[in-house]
This record gives C-alpha cells, structure tokens and sequence, in this order.
C-alpha cells in the first residue's frame, strides 16, 4: 500500500520506519530538511525494537509534502494535536478523493481538520480517523534512528465521517491489523490515554521535575496517591463516554498499570514494565512548553471538560486538573483549548452530534 507519513516527531519516525519494515511503500515527509538530512541522504532509518536492530527502507523521503501525498492511499499523522491546525492548508491544497488521513491519536482532530479543509475549499471525499493511542511506545535517539519500546496490540480507531467508516478501516486494517474498530471518531478521542494519565503525572509530580535534571514519571513518579486521582479522573471519563453512549471497551489506565487487573491494555500486558525499563522516559519536562501540558491539557483536558459540561456530566477531578494546571502557567487553558465552543459544535444537541458524526457535513 502506498502510505504518507507527515511529521518528525517519535511517532512519526515509528511509524515511518515500522510500516516500511512490513512491506509497505512509505513516502516519509518533514518540514526540517537540516534535521532531516540522515534520512534524506539515504531513505532509511534505523530501526530498534524487540525483534533487534534493522534499517528500515523507504519508497521515499522527501520535504517536498505534495510529493508524499499525492497518490497515496493512507496518510499517516501521528502529530501532537498542537501541530494540526498548521497541518489544514497543506492538506487542503493536497488531499484527493478515497484518501483516508490517520491522526494517531488526533485528540477529536479528525473532526476538526475535516471542518478545517472543507472550509479551505476542498470537498474531496475523505475521510478523516482518530486512534485511541499512539500505535508506538517509541523514542528517536537520533534523527535518523528509532526505538519502539512497544506496539499497540488493541488499537481502537474510529473514523469521521462514520459512513465511510468501511472503506476507510479496510485501509488502516492493512496498515495496522491490531485496529478495533469504534462507532465513530468521538468514540476513539474518548479513548485517549493522554489527557487522562499525564496531566496527574505532571501536576502532581511537579516539584521533581522542576527540582531534578531528569525524572521519569511513570516510573517514581506513579505513585498510589496519583495512581488514585487518576482512578477518579478515568471515572469521570467513563460516565461521560456512557452519557453519550459509548459501549466498553472503555480501556480504564488501571489495565495498563496492573497486569492482573481486568482486561488486555492497548499497549498489551507488558506494555508499562517495558515503557519504565527502557529508560526512555527518564527525561527533562520543561512544564511551560511540554507537549504533556500544550497538547494533554490545552487539547485534550480542555476538550473533556467542555464536552462533559455540554453533556451534563460532572467532571470536579477534570475541571481541577485544568485549573492547577492554569494557576501553574498563569494562562487560562480553558480559552486557549479545544472545546466544544471552539469546534463549533455547542448549538447541537447529543442526537445531532451523532448524526454529524456518522454523515459529516451537508453538501
């Protein structure tokens, strides 16, 4: 399958280099040709993962971004949600019929570069995905190396519009076998881990980080008391998902932390015991800048805590959250974030949400 990969983040050189590993012809694109020079010079990146070490070959690498969409039959985003909004004059000046665009995870993205490409002009039939999760627990150590630590194992995904939700996971269940399918693209953003396991994470470990030159927050930093306000978060994230009538698999954290805990996490059994021994997170988190605060909170947080509020639902350990999280950074998160109110979605009701979501924009 021909494939697009955009971006030059970790999950961008995973997926990159995984799907050229499993036989697929990958158009690699990024915006930085000086840090993107080793792959450019050779169309390979080196590979590390549990099977070893490889050099993983590309159909093409490229800073060129039409040259890596145009023909291609997925496309691949596995950027931060903060990156989107710059991604939807590209994309819209690109993007051709049948294509289907992969936002891994997309934080409720999908919808929001869909509304932002047809508003540019572009009524192509496309359509637009959101991941529950990264597929890769995975850090570059160099720009033309990656190590994934692990894959996703349960990948549950759902697309927008939802109609076109068969050719579209036909595609992506090629690229990605591990896919679970889910009833729309809400659906999977619901699903997120992100906002829900690191905004505790940094909040609450906030003196080590700002105190020591590195700290690892899923190792010392996962502690009983966060472990329980995460607790209280997921729960607010599942009685919003039930309000609105998603069905389980919710994926509750308590499954990624505790392997004899209810049923197999996205990443797997062993998919935490493998994230804390590969030493990959032990890092430096500037909270001002960190995508953990900009992406998790401003992004997601933002979002769950205007859906819920729409929906009816209390959310105190959410709206908490955000608020410290305000208080740290002296800015009102809430304003700058993704909401409801800033999708465009406040004047409908929850059977309107659902059939924009299954039959997307009227033509």
């Amino acid at each position: 399958m021909e494939i697009a990969v955009l971006g030059g983040g970790h999950g961008c050189y995973a997926a990159a280099a995984d799907l050229a590993d499993k036989g697929h012809r990958v158009r690699f694109w990024r915006r930085d040709a000086e840090a993107f020079a080793p792959v450019l010079d050779t169309a390979t990146i080196a590979l590390k993962d549990p099977e070893g070490d490889r050099e993983a070959t590309l159909a093409l690498a490229t800073t060129d971004v039409g040259e890596a969409i145009t023909g291609a039959d997925l496309i691949v985003m596995p950027l931060p949600a903060t990156a989107q909004a710059g991604m939807a004059p590209i994309l819209a000046e690109h993007l051709e019929d049948g294509q289907v665009v992969y936002l891994a995870p997309g934080s409720f993205g999908s919808y929001v570069l869909a509304k932002e490409v047809r508003d540019r002009g572009n009524r192509a039939e496309i359509a637009f995905a959101d991941a529950g999760t990264l597929p890769y627990l995975a850090r570059k150590h160099a720009d033309g190396s990656i190590a994934i630590t692990t894959r996703a194992s349960r990948l549950p995904s759902g697309v927008f519009p939802a109609r076109l939700g068969e050719h579209a996971f036909a595609l992506l269940e090629e690229a990605y076998p591990a896919i679970e399918r889910r009833t729309d693209a809400l659906d999977a953003a619901l699903l997120n881990h992100g906002p829900m396991i690191h905004p505790p994470l940094i909040l609450l470990n906030a003196g080590p980080i700002q105190h020591f030159e590195s700290w690892d927050i899923h190792n010392e930093g996962t502690q009983p008391f966060i472990r329980s306000v995460t607790d209280a978060l997921e729960a607010e994230r599942i009685a919003l998902r039930e309000r609105l009538g998603y069905c389980a698999p919710h994926f509750p954290l308590a499954d990624h932390c505790d392997r004899d805990v209810g049923e197999e996490p996205m990443y797997g059994l062993l998919g935490h015991e493998r994230l804390v021994d590969s030493g990959d997170w032990r890092e430096a988190l500037d909270l001002y800048t960190h995508r953990y605060l900009r992406e998790d909170i401003v992004y997601g947080l933002a979002f769950f805590v205007s859906l819920a509020q729409w929906a009816g639902v209390a959310t105190p350990v959410a709206a908490g959250l955000l608020a410290i999280a305000g208080a740290g950074v002296a800015e009102d998160l809430y304003a700058q974030g993704r909401t409801m109110a800033t999708c465009g979605l406040t004047n409908l009701d929850v059977d309107g949400l659902r059939r924009l979501l299954h039959e997307g924009f009227a033509a």
